[in-house]
């Protein structure tokens, strides 16, 4: 784990970024997007912003938005830098967003063994609402997906 001596800022990131966001998610994730999906996420129904450091990008959140519905599609950090409140920095500027948005209802989907992604989420008010069943890939299979939302 890498400790920063200040505190990292929060950018709008542009399809410029993809290359380094496609990097920290396959580090992050063990079934991660590809680069195509991550590029195709800069379109005028998506939030892509980052946290940065020294010009080097430390993790990243993807919100998709219509009408009052907003989706969290990805929230990720770099390893190296995890356990150090970058990711709920980021949590807090999705909730920020979607709520500056004039959205009504924040939603998202975790992997049940995610306990402290789950846990970090049920902080901020979100609540269980459904579940996917054999929806995310692992490396014996499948496991379920957890539906969570947020009323904004």
């Amino acid at each position: 784990m890498i400790k920063l001596n200040m505190p990292p800022e929060l950018v709008q990131l542009s399809l410029d970024d993809a290359r380094q966001m496609a990097a920290i998610a396959s580090q992050a994730h063990t079934h991660p997007m590809s680069i195509t999906t991550i590029q195709s996420c800069f379109s005028h129904l998506y939030s892509v912003f980052g946290l940065t450091h020294k010009a080097e990008l430390l993790g990243f959140a993807i919100v998709h938005q219509i009408f009052e519905d907003v989706t969290l599609i990805d929230i990720c950090v770099s390893p190296e830098y995890q356990e150090q409140g970058f990711g709920r920095s980021l949590l807090e500027a999705v909730i920020s967003k979607a709520r500056s948005d004039m959205g009504e209802t924040l939603f998202l989907e975790v992997r049940a063994s995610s306990i402290a992604a789950r846990a970090l989420y049920s902080k901020y008010g979100f609540v269980e609402a459904g579940s996917r069943k054999g929806y995310y890939k692992t490396a014996d299979g499948v496991e379920d997906a957890i539906l969570m939302e947020l009323s904004l």
